[in-house]
């Protein structure tokens, strides 16, 4: 808040005062008058002067003053005055609500707008629709005659990722079946029934098989490079 026409302290504090109309205490107007480089001793002076001088008014609650702005210097409207100035109120009110959906159904225009193609970016659309189509059309041409469209490096990659990975499944298989054999050798209990109670599962019982597998390994080997 800028002073008005005094920027002395006492000036400034009671610009604040006045324009902020309510109770203050010395610490409320200090926070705020940081800005001018008014210290909290220089603000408290200020306050006691103008109270003082009965340029502000004040009250005493224990060691605590409570300044406020004189209020005899303010046009206070009567009855009829407020009234009006409500009905105004509401009128502006109603006014800024048609305003605001008035701006609402523009700014929906201007994205309906802005969200439909140009005839121009339309033609671009369609020649990269037709790009698209094309080099597809062309990839399934080559599969229905029989070639594989993967380099024979990342074939071989790929081949040999596979293959571990049926080596870790067949070892973990073996090494399965050896703990199970061992803890099952001399138990009383139904093998079915224990494997349910324990919630095991063989490969077969969620439809998988290593044997199938291995043998889609040995099928794609030996299928000829060039198909």
């Amino acid at each position: 808040m800028a002073p008005k026409s005094d920027s002395s302290a006492e000036g400034i504090v009671l610009n604040f005062v006045n324009e902020q109309n309510r109770p203050l205490n010395s610490q409320n107007v200090a926070d705020y008058l940081q800005k001018f480089n008014l210290k909290k001793a220089a603000v408290q002076k200020a306050l006691d002067t103008l109270a003082d001088t009965g340029r502000i008014s004040f009250k005493e609650y224990g060691k605590q003053k409570i300044y406020i702005a004189r209020q005899d210097q303010f046009d206070i409207p009567n009855n009829e005055e407020l009234n009006r100035m409500k009905e105004e109120n509401a009128s502006l009110q109603q006014q800024l609500q048609e305003q605001r959906k008035a701006i609402g159904e523009v700014e929906g225009e201007i994205r309906t707008l802005q969200s439909n193609l140009t005839l121009e970016q339309i033609w671009d659309r369609e020649a990269k629709l037709r790009k698209e189509v094309k080099e597809m059309e062309d990839k399934l041409e080559k599969l229905r005659g029989g070639v594989t469209l993967v380099r024979p490096e990342d074939r071989k990659v790929i081949e040999n990722m596979y293959s571990e990975k049926l080596s870790q499944w067949r070892r973990r298989k073996r090494m399965f079946k050896d703990v199970w054999d061992a803890i099952t050798e001399n138990s009383p209990k139904d093998l079915k029934e224990f494997k349910e109670e324990l919630g095991i599962e063989y490969d077969e019982d969620v439809g998988v098989n290593l044997q199938s597998n291995s043998d889609l390994l040995q099928h794609g080997k030996k299928r000829p490079r060039g198909q």
